[in-house]
């Protein structure tokens, strides 16, 4: 029997902090936090070593979008815990091929989301990730990435409708009015935007289908997933925890495999 990865994964992304405590490959808690507030995710990755008590395969991930953010955490968790704290990418890579230009950056959030949907349905799929950008991107059937498409996310073309314009208000996204016209500022900016990105979803979809000759699994996550997607037809899952369902993977597959002595955490 394979043995089980316990982890406290954090996800570091452009807008907040995701903490996820897995006990025997299980996530048992998932909190979130501000950028700003580091000291309580901090607590939160203390509390959850202390959860997962003294079993085998322990460890912590970062995965991050933000270096020095990532940096400063886990010097903070360092002098908290006295452990070994691991980077997604620079000592845990992602385990999923890919097919790219070959000078082509992509950011580990990507590249986590395509690993753990293909973890769990292990066919091609279709991974819309709804954050502070909007990125639509294609694994396929032998669990290879193959890059996809990246836009402005809801938030974000809001915020920028609101700062390049003299007349436009200041507004927190959500779901628009049931009326098919905008009747308002507000309503006629938030329609804009929610029928734009799923419009731009679904032509991307059809694109991919049809390049690839077949209807992939199409598995929606992010911020604002549910507000986009809870009534789209064209969304097969919608899982909110697909990032640190990525970490999860990657750890397993970097440790689980090694001894208890290659994967000390250097308790001091």
């Amino acid at each position: 029997m394979t043995a089980k990865i316990n982890l406290i994964a954090i996800n570091i992304g452009n807008s907040r902090i995701q903490l996820g405590v897995y006990v025997e490959g299980e996530l048992t808690r998932n909190e979130h936090f501000d950028h700003e507030n580091l000291t309580a995710c901090v607590e939160g990755v203390v509390s959850g070593w202390q959860e997962l008590g003294d079993r085998s395969h322990m460890a912590i991930a970062i995965a991050s979008v933000h270096e020095a953010l990532a940096q400063k955490l886990a010097s903070a968790i360092r002098d908290q815990l006295s452990v070994e704290v691991n980077h997604v990418g620079s000592d845990m890579p992602v385990p999923i091929g890919t097919q790219l230009n070959p000078e082509t950056i992509t950011g580990v959030d990507r590249l986590l989301n395509a690993a753990a949907a293909f973890d769990t349905i292990k066919q091609a799929c279709i991974v819309i990730d709804a954050g502070t950008a909007v990125t639509i991107d294609f694994v396929d059937g032998d669990g290879t990435f193959q890059g996809g498409a990246i836009a402005p996310g809801a938030r974000l073309q809001l915020q920028c409708l609101h700062e390049q314009t003299d007349a436009l208000p200041e507004l927190i996204f959500a779901q628009p009015d049931v009326d098919p016209f905008g009747r308002s500022t507000a309503q006629a900016m938030l329609r804009g935007v929610y029928h734009g990105i799923r419009g731009m979803v679904w032509k991307l979809v059809e694109q991919y289908a049809e390049a690839y000759e077949a209807y992939p699994t199409v598995i929606a996550t992010g911020g604002d997933a549910q507000t986009l997607f809870h009534d789209d037809e064209l969304i097969d899952r919608i899982v909110p925890d697909l990032t640190l369902h990525g970490i999860m993977v990657t750890a397993r597959d970097a440790l689980v495999g090694q001894t208890d002595e290659d994967i000390d955490v250097r308790r001091n």
